[in-house]
């Protein structure tokens, strides 16, 4: 299971997920189709397998969908992301960097929520700065195809993710 929570320490979002390995880029989990992606209010099975990159700095994960999924990277800025307990965990800082495949684009996601909850939250100056400058660091990266975010990189570990098969992590 990988856990997020939101900086005042409510639960957000939980994903099935087995871990896959490491490389340069960091920690590799990946998401079989059918398995379950929960938050409080929301539960669904997901349509395609993905496979997420936890990167060592701690401060985002990028999530890679296999085709045909709508969106082909999303990147959850964060903080605090660790293992906890064998499973990793983070908290969620609101914005996203997020690459479509259905003509929308490649652009920063939630400013709205980042501005709401950084005043709501008291989110410290200077991890707000930083963070503002990391996800701008990632939407140019991600524009460019820079690896770990361009294809082959995470192809590699969707490839190793389908020799899981379907089944469901509580089977």
């Amino acid at each position: 299971m990988f856990r997020w929570r939101k900086w005042d320490g409510a639960p957000h979002w939980e994903h099935e997920c087995v871990y896959l390995g490491s490389d340069q880029w960091g920690e590799w989990f990946g998401q079989p189709a059918g398995w379950r992606s929960r938050r409080p209010g929301r539960d669904y099975a997901v349509e395609v397998p993905n496979v997420t990159l936890l990167a060592p700095s701690g401060d985002y994960a990028a999530t890679f969908n296999a085709r045909p999924g709508t969106y082909r990277v999303y990147i959850d800025i964060a903080w605090d992301l660790h293992w906890e307990a064998d499973e990793p965990t983070g908290i969620d800082m609101d914005l996203d960097v997020v690459d479509t495949r259905d003509g929308r684009g490649i652009w920063i996601d939630d400013r709205d929520e980042w501005d709401e909850h950084r005043v709501a939250y008291g989110y410290p100056l200077d991890l707000v700065a930083a963070l503002d400058e990391l996800a701008t660091d990632l939407e140019r990266r991600v524009t460019a195809h820079d690896a770990p975010f361009d294809d082959p990189t995470p192809q590699r570990w969707l490839d190793l993710l389908a020799t899981f098969g379907p089944h469901s992590p509580d089977a």
